[in-house]
């Protein structure tokens, strides 16, 4: 880990940089994936379901048999917990579905906007060292309630060509419409082109490697839209004198833990609790099962002291993180200060565990300091917002004249006749 005690500003743009990932050749990589896939449709992708996962599925389409059997391979208190993580997430999201007014903008003038759910939606969930079923959550259940007609899945086999049941439990108790055994940026590849077996889809959701995140990138070539641009997950920590160091070092394990390229920040304004801190991350990634990966990811994290918690907020818009947690006393007279993160974490308390799996909202998130400008997923997220117009002969009248004075100041003179025409039949 880099520690760093009360920098000046002018070094804030070195400590905001996240870890760079050579992009060359991956480019061609995905650029090969996406052409075999296009040429060889699902032959492609069995292929490479044997080199990079050393599975051997003869059939991509996930079977009745094997979601119906699902729900036996996993426990009674897993399932309870997904099912209340599905409530919360569900109530969450269907406070987001808001009737729009119409607005008369002039008299005789009526606008406003209506929502029509994108028709095909492609979700992929990894599948490797951490199966994450809790993104299931996060997208199936939007994308349901948006009124998405297909939802489609894509998450790679494990080596005997079977998907973690938790993912196919999950699938089905939140309305995925079919579930294929592939992944990587070959499945990316197969929902934006479409196979014999997958069908392509119009926008694409979800988290994975680097290989994945550059065939979302690719996917836009072909028209296909994705939720965002993301990269490895990243935590950035603000602690005064009232936080707990344990939490928070437990806090910032969690996202290390993802993966070796995650990245992990913590600002505190108390000598004590940054000391501390430290030390008890040194203790718990001893006993982390993953503490191999969290402590790479913990070579590109900082720990930084400053003066203010001012100053910890200036800095925190400035790296726009992934989550933002503060664990501070009075954190109520702060949260204006906020201007960029994906989610945030208030009080000691609100752990970031919470968001990523069932207080309800989507841990789909901006990374990488594209919290700058974009949103998390939402159910907005899964829509299209059509304008609507209706003019009465009353309204013409009374825009007309300007319509036909900016049209022709304009030189577009086929636009002003359109409304010339109109008024000239209602004389």
């Amino acid at each position: 880990m880099k520690i760093n005690r009360y920098p000046e500003k002018s070094s804030w743009t070195e400590l905001i940089r996240r870890p760079v990932i050579k992009r060359e050749e991956l480019t061609g990589i995905i650029l090969d994936i996406f052409n075999e896939v296009e040429k060889n449709g699902d032959q492609a992708l069995i292929r490479f379901n044997k080199k990079f996962d050393g599975a051997d599925t003869e059939v991509l389409s996930v079977s009745e048999r094997e979601m119906s059997a699902a729900a036996d391979l996993i426990s009674n208190e897993l399932k309870a917990a997904i099912r209340a993580a599905k409530e919360n997430i569900t109530t969450f999201h269907a406070s987001q579905q808001v009737a729009e007014a119409k607005t008369e903008t002039t008299a005789g003038v009526i606008c406003w906007r209506e929502n029509r759910a994108i028709e095909k939606v492609g979700i992929y969930i990894p599948g490797g060292t951490a199966p994450l079923f809790s993104t299931v959550l996060m997208l199936a259940i939007p994308a349901n309630l948006a009124g998405c007609k297909e939802i489609i899945l894509c998450t790679p086999p494990d080596k005997n060509g079977n998907i973690n049941p938790a993912i196919l439990y999950t699938a089905q108790l939140c309305g995925v419409t079919q579930i294929f055994k592939t992944g990587g940026a070959q499945a990316i590849a197969a929902m934006t082109i479409g196979t014999e077996s997958i069908p392509n889809v119009y926008k694409i959701f979800g988290p994975g490697n680097q290989f994945v995140v550059a065939g979302k990138e690719y996917a836009q070539r072909y028209g296909v839209a994705i939720d965002m641009p993301a990269g490895p997950s990243e935590v950035l920590v603000i602690a005064d004198e009232q936080a707990v160091p344990s939490f928070c070092a437990a806090d910032l394990l969690s996202q290390a833990e993802h993966g070796s390229d995650s990245q992990v920040i913590f600002i505190s304004t108390d000598e004590h609790v940054f000391g501390e801190t430290i030390s008890e991350i040194e203790k718990q990634v001893t006993v982390l099962p993953r503490n191999e990966l969290a402590g790479e990811a913990l070579k590109n994290s900082h720990f930084i002291l400053l003066d203010s918690i001012e100053k910890a907020l200036e800095f925190s818009n400035l790296y726009a993180p992934e989550h933002l947690i503060l664990a501070l006393g009075k954190w109520e007279s702060h949260i204006s200060d906020i201007q960029n993160a994906g989610s945030v974490f208030l009080g000691n308390y609100s752990c970031e565990s919470a968001g990523d799996y069932a207080s309800g909202t989507n841990h789909t998130l901006p990374t990488n300091g594209f919290a700058k400008n974009y949103s998390g997923v939402s159910l907005d997220s899964f829509v299209k917002k059509i304008t609507f117009q209706n003019l009465s002969d009353k309204g013409l009248r009374n825009l007309g004249k300007t319509i036909e004075v900016m049209a022709e100041a304009e030189g577009l003179f086929a636009h002003k006749n359109a409304v010339t025409l109109r008024l000239n039949q209602l004389k």
